[in-house]
């Protein structure tokens, strides 16, 4: 009889932990929808705003006749990037949302011009291989059972190289430093989609559900920033001039 007892004790638990682990892959899930429906979102407000100043000579004169206009964009842009990471605890979701998407609508504005370098046949070229790219390496950590957190560190320390590298070719303008740099950018920001998904996966199943909105927004900016400087990176590969 004990021994029936402790059969059936054990299946009991195993069914529970089972049902247990169902459900938070389920809550996970969710997560992860929001996180990828704000991140195309943001996409969208980006492609949008980059449409509608194209369709304007007058404003496209006015943001890109002035670099200290440009200089300002970007300081927001960056300044937006540290005050949502530093505040996203305290922040309200609608607030941190509408930052995100504050955020996507300018870096549409600064990256308007590679719409007058580049050909259109050649950016949408660029980006199916991109969304492609991108897709694959983020469905990798998703599902992957490897721990990538040591890759992530690697990652990071790379890409602090790769930015010391731009701006030394900004004075050098070496052509095959520059490709030599466009190279690193892809393997980096493939690297990185990978790492973030694995990343944003586990804290959203850490973080308390009243959390949910703000992981979301957070892991939207994330994989945002990668698919973005990944598609700029691969741009300088595939994009045609006019």
């Amino acid at each position: 009889m004990n021994e029936w007892n402790n059969i059936n004790t054990d299946g009991f638990q195993t069914a529970v932990q089972a049902e247990n682990e169902a459900t938070l892959q389920r809550y996970v899930a969710g997560v992860m929808r929001k996180v990828y429906g704000k991140m195309t979102l943001g996409l969208l407000a980006t492609a949008i705003t980059s449409f509608l100043v194209l369709s304007s000579p007058a404003l496209m004169n006015v943001l890109f006749s002035n670099m200290a206009i440009m200089w300002i964009l970007f300081a927001a842009e960056l300044g937006m990037v540290i005050y949502l990471s530093a505040r996203i605890e305290k922040l309200s979701t609608g607030t941190a949302t509408a930052l995100f998407y504050a955020y996507s609508i300018l870096n549409g504005l600064m990256l308007t011009p590679i719409f007058l370098v580049y050909t259109g046949a050649s950016i949408a070229m660029t980006f199916a291989i991109t969304a492609g790219t991108f897709g694959a390496m983020t469905i990798f950590g998703y599902v992957t059972r490897q721990d990538l957190s040591k890759l992530g560190s690697f990652l990071f320390m790379a890409l602090l190289g790769l930015i010391v590298c731009v701006v030394i070719n900004m004075f050098m303008h070496n052509s095959m430093f520059d490709l030599l740099i466009s190279g690193a950018g892809v393997l980096i920001f493939v690297g990185l989609t990978a790492w973030d998904t694995q990343a944003i996966k586990r804290m959203s199943a850490e973080a308390d559900p009243s959390m949910m909105g703000k992981v979301a927004t957070m892991g939207a900016l994330t994989l945002y920033l990668d698919f973005i400087n990944l598609f700029l990176y691969l741009l300088r590969f595939f994009g045609s001039r006019d």
